[in-house]
């Protein structure tokens, strides 16, 4: 137990260093996302300290209630984030669809986290069946991307919260995600430097990983690209996709918006439903 204890304590320290750099990256989102993480992190110690207490000799007299219980002792002290919050953290750095690989890859890489995809398995179908039993009940969902035919993007992740257009994947959007998101990991690694705050390894790895695949970025194979230019260089060939994107994206969200109910429009409708509303 006292290497529980001490691997929380280690956690809660991290934590505490990571909502300081985001403070001063001026990332706001990204603190918000970090200061629950690390309230939930001190929870669980207070759960794991409370488990090494001796039980008290002393039983309550009839006349005195019993203590209530902390908030967040039903915790199971293992848990210390749930997988949806930490995907959430993920694509509200992307703010793009984006594969469970690429969630896993931005959360270890800029988060220093430990999720896994196969956590990611069932987490839509998961979020699916908590809205159509409570609509709306929680601030966000974890939803899919809609293609062209209304249908769930097979592997693509997006949040509830987004515009309908910004969730909606036309034939151009693969592309223009990407290049998002490669300017999205340069733009966190330029706030971090200008914040005076050193530069994760992983995330030097990921951006390297990026623009590869970015025009006009050279990629040395013993030093990571600059930041600066990866966001010049991918802005640049986005300036030539973003409109017919934009309009693909609009078009398909019209359509959603005229054809789908609330949960289709954040998880998709299906096939058959679909080609029986053409028929009719």
């Amino acid at each position: 137990m006292s290497e529980r204890l001490d691997a929380l304590e280690e956690r809660i320290n991290a934590l505490r260093a990571e909502v300081r750099r985001a403070v001063r990256a001026r990332d706001g989102a990204l603190a918000r996302s970090l200061r629950a993480e690390l309230r939930g992190v001190e929870r669980a110690w207070d759960q794991a300290l409370a488990d090494q207490e001796p039980p008290a000799r002393e039983t309550p007299s009839a006349s005195e209630p019993d203590e209530a219980p902390r908030a967040g002792a039903a915790r199971e002290p293992g848990a210390l984030v749930p997988v949806r919050e930490q995907v959430h953290q993920a694509l509200t750095i992307l703010g793009v669809p984006a594969s469970a690989k690429m969630i896993v890859a931005v959360h270890g890489a800029l988060r220093a986290g430990s999720l896994r995809g196969t956590q990611l398995a069932s987490l839509r179908r998961d979020e699916e069946r908590s809205f159509r039993s409570s609509p709306f009940a929680r601030p966000y969902y974890l939803c899919a991307a809609l293609t062209d035919r209304l249908s769930a993007s097979r592997g693509l992740l997006t949040v509830s919260t987004w515009p309908l257009e910004r969730r909606a994947i036309g034939p151009l959007s693969p592309r223009v995600d990407f290049l998002t998101t490669a300017i999205r990991v340069a733009e966190h690694i330029l706030r971090l430097e200008e914040a005076g705050e050193p530069t994760p390894s992983g995330a030097e790895r990921l951006l390297s990983r990026l623009a590869y695949n970015v025009p006009g970025v050279p990629v040395a194979p013993d030093a990571p690209p600059r930041p600066a230019m990866v966001v010049k260089a991918a802005r640049a060939e986005l300036e030539v996709h973003a409109g017919a994107d934009a309009d693909a994206r609009a078009r398909i969200a019209d359509r959603a918006r005229a054809r789908l109910g609330d949960a289709e429009r954040l998880f998709g409708g299906t096939i058959l439903s679909l080609a029986r509303e053409e028929a009719s």
